[in-house]
């Protein structure tokens, strides 16, 4: 048992990736013939928005904080890009939609290091603005036309040959962009140290402010990129289109191996989480789960998971 914990310890994404595996059997076997080319193509589609998101907040939890303000973010650029592309032409509105994101990342970013405001705290408030100034903008925009752009309806919805989702193309460098970010970079290896011991860093002359900013940064524009491609799913906007992805985003972090209290995981591991849930999703629908019992049972495999993952790999 001592060799087999460590043999799991060494290799904790592929504990994840069995677990999926597993869970994409067990669809075979309850429904059969649901598991096909289709069907794994729309699974990556789905996959990719909670994909985008759940990588901000690996960035966070790195350091040992958190975003509660993503599924805010996500909205409002969505809302934003529909809102004004028809007024403003699309580049502009995508341009907007993105700055929302920037804007409250480097929000949070300098209440949580330079204030020192707990991360929680501060991104649950910047969260509630975003969704109040939403309310009041869309108040004030009533009767206006709102389009969503073919571009990002392709990018969302998309697939090329019929086969491969386009969101994949947006999704693949950014993963191999924070795949590489956090383990070849002097920036990378700052956010695990932070998370670690930000005292020992400060000590070390290291300006953890600054670490913390650009953390802070990149997750709020992940989230605002995440609810571009996620308005191109949809194909409409609202002011509650990405709220069922805000917990989990935090779970596929948390459940691919990246510690809450910093230090430890990565990105490859959030991948494998996000996918994961996205099969978890289709299952319970598959069953046909009422929404009360599937938010039940969505909570309580995710609970077990990660409590199980967690004994297994620490």
């Amino acid at each position: 048992m001592t060799r087999l914990a460590g043999f799991l310890r060494d290799r904790s994404i592929l504990v994840l990736a069995l677990l999926l595996a597993a869970l994409v059997g067990v669809i075979a076997v309850i429904r059969p013939g649901t598991v096909t080319p289709d069907w794994l193509a729309n699974t990556l589609l789905f996959a990719a928005p909670l994909g985008l998101l759940a990588g901000g907040e690996t960035l966070l939890l790195l350091t040992g904080g958190i975003d509660l303000s993503i599924a805010a973010v996500a909205t409002g650029a969505a809302y934003l890009l529909s809102s004004n592309t028809a007024a403003i032409g699309t580049p502009a509105a995508l341009l907007l939609g993105l700055a929302l994101g920037a804007l409250i990342g480097l929000l949070n970013g300098v209440g949580v290091a330079v204030f020192r405001v707990q991360p929680l705290v501060m991104t649950l408030g910047t969260g509630l603005m975003t969704e109040g100034a939403m309310v009041v903008y869309s108040q004030k925009i009533i009767g206006e036309e709102q389009r969503i752009p073919a571009a990002i309806v392709t990018l969302g919805s998309g697939k090329l040959a019929g086969v491969v989702p386009v969101d994949l193309f947006l999704w693949l460098p950014v993963a191999a962009l924070l795949l590489l970010g956090l383990r070849r970079t002097g920036l990378g290896r700052l956010l695990y140290a932070v998370g670690d011991n930000q005292a020992a860093c400060r000590l070390a002359g290291i300006r953890v402010w600054r670490v913390l900013l650009a953390a802070y940064l990149a997750c709020g524009l992940l989230a605002a990129l995440a609810g571009i491609v996620l308005v191109g799913i949809t194909n409409a906007a609202d002011l509650s289109l990405a709220n069922v992805y805000l917990l989990p985003a935090i779970a596929a972090a948390i459940i691919g191996g990246t510690s809450i209290f910093g230090g430890r995981g990565g990105y490859g591991g959030t991948i494998v989480g996000a996918l994961f849930l996205t099969v978890l999703d289709s299952l319970l629908t598959l069953l046909d789960a009422p929404e009360p019992i599937k938010q039940i049972l969505y909570g309580s495999i995710i609970l077990l998971l990660a409590a199980t993952y967690t004994r297994l790999t620490d």
